[in-house]
């Protein structure tokens, strides 16, 4: 198969039972699924946007266990990731629920912060991305992120953009189950239109927050 053909309801049931039976020898005995119905069709999905949205690439399946109380070897989803600037683009993610659409910029280093809080408190830049934020957010996805509970010290806690400037990093999602269209080639258009939904929230932390 070298065309992307959907992502099949095989993924799912995949992670419905690898929640509860997360260890090393399961893992190996249905190995075969995950490549066949999970990382493929995710590469192959990525390769068909990638023209448009940047190269992709499908996150390993394995956990960071050694600093962690919890050692299922293995995550409960599968992520992948499109992007033209390191850390800042569009995000895919398979697991149990189905399927999550996003972007954004998930990485924060201090220089970042400080870039992005800095564009933000400029009325010209601060305004666009408050007009972006609010309009995806009227097109049904969730503004996530890594936040403060306050505005950070030296800015005004009555700022007009006081929520943006609380934010260390900043994206959006859409968690839509198991829509009909999943499991055909028509995914890769309706993954198409909401990833353009979120080209203005990307382009502007690309510009302002991007490494």
């Amino acid at each position: 198969m070298d065309t992307f053909s959907g992502i099949p309801g095989e993924a799912f049931r995949f992670y419905s039972e690898l929640e509860q039976n997360n260890n090393r020898d399961w893992w190996l005995e249905h190995k075969d699924i995950y490549e066949s119905s999970i990382k493929e069709p995710l590469m192959l999905l990525l390769a068909e946007l990638e023209e448009d949205f940047g190269p992709g690439k499908v996150f390993r399946p394995n956990r960071d266990i050694r600093f962690s109380q919890d050692k299922s070897p293995y995550k409960t989803y599968q992520g992948a990731f499109a992007a033209k600037k390191e850390g800042t683009g569009y995000y895919l993610q398979l697991s149990a629920d189905g399927l999550l659409i996003g972007g954004g910029c998930h990485t924060h280093s201090p220089a970042q912060i400080a870039r992005y809080r800095a564009a933000v408190d400029a009325p010209e830049s601060g305004n666009a991305l408050q007009l972006i934020v609010d309009e995806v957010a009227a097109a049904g996805f969730a503004i996530e992120g890594e936040k403060l509970k306050t505005v950070p010290r030296g800015l005004d806690k009555d700022h007009p953009r006081a929520e943006l400037l609380k934010h260390k990093s900043l994206s959006a999602g859409m968690t839509l189950g198991e829509p009909d269209w999943l499991s055909t080639p028509a995914a890769a258009k309706e993954v198409r239109e909401r990833w353009e939904k979120l080209r203005p929230l990307v382009e502007w932390m690309s510009e302002h927050a991007a490494p």
